[in-house]
């Protein structure tokens, strides 16, 4: 959820916050930490919607979370997120690489390195977008060091599948065939003189190009979907939207696909957090719900991990700025914020950690991006500490020299 949902009017309900709505922070809650659009010692801005407990779990989630609640016994929430990174792109690289600057592998090209392909006629990894690109570009889905093959392939949602991979006017199967093999033994024969690395990914790119040309219009095909299935993700099959990508990620998945990255950008609510999330969860919500009972239904979510969440938090500090046009708006917050995930071997049905009575810090069972990355590698059968990669003299992972695997997470 690119550019940050506000944790504390969809997840962490704080009623010292409302009750303190307009009130100026305690200095001492807030420290040195610095921000760049609000003054530290701004005023306090409530929840801006109000909360209920849902499912056999009692889970506390915001009212305009209106599908959610239908899987929500199926979830696990972590309230205690904590990451170092406030700024979009930097935060976002780090979610997704354990690195706050580009050209580290992403998580999407260790799991390709690390457990292969199920799939011969699509990507290892995949990427979809909605709402806009993400402050991190391909940074979020780089092999990095790794060889080119692991990194995220991106579908676009109108018109061809991936560019240039159909075939131009005039050329037919044969004569395709015919010039995939030359250039095929071309670069091999290259390589085998050279030893460069990047000759192979290349080889193995037009080779899956090709049969991709046969997979990909079929996979972007949703007219053989039920009724009932489109309606329970909201999708009209002819637009782009996240909706649409989530069915699509359900598809990619039954197809062997290893990994999917789904974004969705317009979350940073500089002004006018209550409209703005409202917006989104509009667009988001039920999708997500429909993702996790969906593979629920298929038969996939036992051995399919679901991740969703943000680059980092909001403020309990409203943000005015007249001189840019914000009001009633929260600013970023690396010190607390919420994530869920579903399938995979976590545990159902849970809140973990907490944050203070004002949603500032973490207090109970904090969970740092570090150790959700190393979770994340436990659940999909990886020691953190061993899955590593030789680059420029050293070993590399995914989560440096930190990372602690959440055992109360796991089923």
């Amino acid at each position: 959820m690119a550019g940050a949902p506000s944790q504390l009017d969809l997840f962490d309900e704080k009623p010292e916050l409302r009750r303190l709505d307009g009130e100026r922070i305690p200095a001492e809650i807030v420290g040195d930490q610095r921000y760049a659009f609000i003054r530290p010692t701004s005023r306090l801005l409530g929840p801006q919607f109000s909360f209920r407990r849902c499912g056999r779990s009692g889970a506390n989630l915001s009212e305009i979370l209106h599908h959610l609640p239908k899987v929500v016994d199926d979830i696990a929430i972590v309230q205690s997120m904590t990451t170092d990174q406030f700024n979009h792109a930097p935060a976002q690289i780090f979610m997704n690489s354990g690195f706050s600057q580009p050209g580290r592998p992403s998580l999407g090209a260790w799991a390709s390195y690390a457990l292969g392909s199920e799939a011969d006629n699509l990507p290892t990894f995949v990427v979809l977008s909605s709402g806009g690109g993400t402050s991190g570009g391909n940074a979020n889905w780089s092999s990095g060091f790794l060889p080119g093959r692991h990194q995220g392939v991106p579908l676009r949602s109108q018109g061809q599948a991936i560019l240039n991979v159909s075939s131009p006017p005039g050329v037919d199967a044969a004569l395709q065939g015919e010039t995939l093999d030359l250039v095929g033994e071309l670069n091999r024969s290259r390589h085998a003189v050279v030893g460069d690395p990047e000759i192979e990914t290349r080889v193995a790119a037009y080779e899956m190009a090709a049969r991709m040309q046969a997979a990909a219009p079929e996979l972007m095909d949703l007219s053989r979907e039920p009724r009932h299935v489109l309606d329970l993700y909201g999708v009209n099959p002819k637009q782009p939207s996240f909706a649409r990508n989530c069915l699509l990620a359900r598809r990619l998945l039954e197809r062997g696909v290893r990994f999917v990255s789904l974004y969705h950008k317009g979350w940073d609510h500089h002004s006018n957090v209550k409209s703005g999330l409202q917006t989104q969860c509009a667009a988001t919500d039920q999708a997500s719900a429909a993702l996790v009972a969906d593979l629920k239904q298929h038969g996939l979510l036992e051995d399919t991990l679901v991740v969703w969440g943000g680059e980092f938090g909001r403020t309990p500090m409203v943000e005015h700025h007249r001189a840019l046009d914000r009001l009633l708006g929260r600013d970023h917050h690396p010190q607390a914020f919420t994530m869920w995930l579903a399938g995979g071997g976590v545990q159902p049905g849970i809140t973990l950690g907490g944050t203070d009575d004002l949603g500032f810090h973490v207090v109970d069972e904090p969970v740092h991006v570090h150790d959700l990355q190393a979770t994340i590698l436990h659940l999909l059968g990886f020691d953190h500490e061993k899955l590593t990669y030789r680059s420029q003299g050293r070993d590399f992972r995914l989560t440096d020299v930190y990372g602690t695997v959440v055992r109360k997470l796991l089923a």
